[in-house]
């Protein structure tokens, strides 16, 4: 048996959130293949935030990003991002809302010179399949899992956003949660899928996911919350655990203006 010295040890290369001044209470970002959990409550902008870092790694490191609907049509998150000024001709967009274009997916990937984010709109997949009807509804975790192995391994697929574990709960029943979401988060770690699980959080802030089992499973959590401020509300983001980083666990005011998501005023009161 060989030891791991110090000296051995690989540099941990980092995927950014692209949020100006939040990378550094990161240590530069996100360590490669981890799977973290992406927490708040409606309206605190973990989808977009999810969003922001497939996409500026498509259009800076030509990267590949999944993206999976689980609730939320394709056609209204595009509309949104649009809103929010991301310019989508920069980067290869692949909208799969029909298994039969798995295929010419990887293909449009595989030809283009850009980096890639595939959308698959899984709420019109299930309107199109009418045979799937095995019991607790266990067909379409397998669903979920086929199209995450084929495109990472025929589209070189680097990054990974799941939108939401809450809606994965609802299409597939667990009957022991802590075995099952054991197995979905070391799927994605064999992969070497560094993911994004879009967790949605009770209003009162009492826990972080579902079954509090994801807690412990996950290599990160951040914290996006909306807060009240005087008579304002502000939107607001924090690392609660990341592994294998120095963390500054600071609450930053999160902000998006002029096309780019800001973190400011790290441990200090905004100045409204």
């Amino acid at each position: 048996m060989t030891s791991l010295s110090v000296q051995d040890t690989k540099p941990v290369r980092r995927i950014k959130t692209y949020i100006d001044g939040f990378d550094d209470a990161l240590q530069g970002g996100i360590p490669e293949g981890h799977v973290s959990l992406i927490c708040g409550t409606a309206g605190t902008m973990k989808s977009s935030v999810s969003f922001n870092m497939l996409y500026y790694e498509a259009l800076y490191n030509n990267k590949v990003g999944l993206y999976v609907l689980l609730e939320q049509s394709s056609k209204n998150f595009l509309n949104h991002v649009k809103n929010m000024e991301y310019d989508l001709s920069r980067i290869n967009l692949v909208v799969v809302n029909d298994l039969s274009q798995i295929q010419d997916c990887v293909n449009s990937i595989n030809a283009s010179k850009m980096g890639s984010v595939i959308f698959v709109d899984i709420g019109a997949i299930r309107k199109e399949i009418h045979d799937i009807r095995l019991a607790n509804n266990k067909s379409w975790l397998n669903v979920f899992k086929n199209l995450v192995r084929k495109i990472k391994l025929d589209a070189r697929c680097d990054l990974f956003v799941l939108d939401s574990l809450s809606a994965l709960y609802v299409l597939s029943r667990f009957e022991d949660a802590r075995i099952e979401l054991f197995y979905i988060f070391e799927f994605l770690r064999d992969f070497n899928l560094t993911s994004f699980l879009v967790s949605e959080m009770p209003l009162d802030n009492s826990r972080y996911s579902d079954y509090a089992i994801e807690d412990f499973l996950s290599d990160g959590i951040i914290h996006v919350r909306l807060t009240q401020f005087r008579r304002n509300v502000v939107r607001e983001i924090s690392v609660v655990k990341m592994r294998g980083s120095k963390c500054n666990n600071d609450v930053f005011s999160l902000e998006y203006e002029a096309g780019q998501f800001k973190a400011r005023y790290g441990g200090q009161n905004p100045l409204l």
